[in-house]
């Protein structure tokens, strides 16, 4: 394969670089609070005519090509902004990209328009205090009341609730139904009443994730996604989403590598001089354009209207356990001082090592991910589910 680009995509990436470069000073450093610098950057991106490069025209974006889009996440990274598109991901890669394919034609006039302006975001309520890896064994219910339904129930680990406008939302309609048979999804606004929000402090020092009650929620039939039980299906189209967004948009920290091991004295050299070092460095460097490779060939996948399937985890898992791992090694080379919690560009890699954590749970378990790809991708027989095919309202719980 010839990575480097044609005169044309030379041209498309100069004029990514010559935008990013005229915009990206009211945003680095800015004050801008919270998800507020997120909401302005996409809206500067879409005013551009760089926002959403691959959606239709139709809904906001621009029609691109996957590898234009992947040349416009490489200026960003480059530039040092792109933190503000993986704010984003949630709303862009996992609810929007759930509403294009499976949303009415309501829904999609509605919401896509206003995501792609920035004047929208989103947060995923799945995961529950009883069913994060088994997400089937959910128990928020929805009932059906005329034109509405009625939900009540608690979501745990929803990122970005707080900041969040809407919410994409699976929840059991039927309990008498066998697990994944009894469900169905909804668009929700967050500011109906009966939602409660509460953050959830990390070992990182953040709030990323939230704690959500439901207390009577209504949502019109208007905001369903599918047919009524039939919300497993739609839910698949936002984990596939969602996996193929989380293994291709977190930073891999390489460039703090670098610059750290440039700067981090061992003996009477820098430790860049190192063998060990630079084999560190190597293999960092293998797999994060490894990672770059792969997420080029789902966005090819998307950018002809494919879903991605079970193998779009591979990039999910490899993302958590390796980042972990050079991050592990890269404070170890600091001896000592690697356990002091450092200011300024050392502590990003402090806090991404305790972000790091994260990443092997959030979008799927390491254990998960190995499953999916086993059975789904390899054709392992899978593990026995005795509860699959049992009613959910028969099925034990604690």
């Amino acid at each position: 394969m010839n990575f480097d680009d044609t005169p044309e995509e030379a041209a498309y990436r100069t004029a990514a670089r010559t935008f990013i470069e005229a915009h990206k000073g009211a945003f680095l450093g800015s004050d801008l609070a919270g998800f507020d610098a997120v909401r302005r950057w996409q809206a500067v991106r879409h005013a551009g005519g760089w926002g959403c490069l691959q959606w239709p025209k139709a809904y906001g974006g621009q029609g691109a090509s996957a590898v234009q889009a992947l040349i416009y996440s490489q200026e960003e990274e480059a530039a040092g902004i792109s933190l503000l598109s993986v704010a984003n991901a949630i709303t862009i890669g996992m609810a929007a990209a759930t509403i294009m394919q499976c949303g009415t034609q309501a829904q999609k006039e509605r919401h896509l328009p206003r995501i792609a302006r920035g004047e929208e975001i989103w947060c995923q309520l799945f995961s529950e205090p009883s069913a994060g890896s088994d997400l089937a064994g959910i128990r928020t219910r929805a009932v059906r009341d005329g034109d509405d339904w009625v939900v009540s129930g608690q979501k745990v680990w929803t990122s970005f609730a707080h900041y969040a406008d809407f919410a994409i939302l699976i929840t059991r309609t039927d309990p008498a139904a066998p697990k994944h048979a009894g469900l169905t999804y909804f668009l929700l606004d967050m500011t109906s009443p009966g939602m409660t929000v509460k953050p959830i402090r990390q070992a990182s020092g953040g709030s990323d994730f939230n704690e959500v009650f439901l207390e009577a929620v209504r949502i019109p039939d208007s905001n369903r996604v599918g047919e009524v039980g039939d919300g497993w299906r739609v839910a698949l189209t936002t984990l596939m989403n969602e996996r193929a967004a989380i293994g291709s948009i977190f930073p891999t920290n390489f460039d703090d590598a670098w610059r750290l091991a440039a700067q981090t004295p061992l003996g009477d050299r820098p430790a860049i001089e190192a063998g060990g070092v630079l084999q560190l460095l190597a293999d960092w460097y293998v797999w994060r354009q490894g990672l770059k490779n792969f997420s080029l060939r789902l966005q090819s996948a998307l950018s002809q209207g494919r879903m991605p399937g079970p193998e779009a985890s591979i990039g999910k898992l490899m993302l958590g356990a390796r980042r972990q791992l050079y991050l592990f090694e890269l404070l170890d080379l600091l001896d000592i001082g690697g356990a002091a919690l450092a200011s300024g560009e050392d502590g990003d890699i402090h806090f991404s090592f305790l972000r790091v954590i994260g990443n092997r749970l959030e979008g799927g378990t390491d254990e998960i991910l190995r499953n999916i790809i086993g059975e789904r991708v390899l054709g392992l027989p899978p593990e026995p589910r005795v509860d699959k095919a049992l009613p959910f309202n028969e099925v034990p719980s604690g």
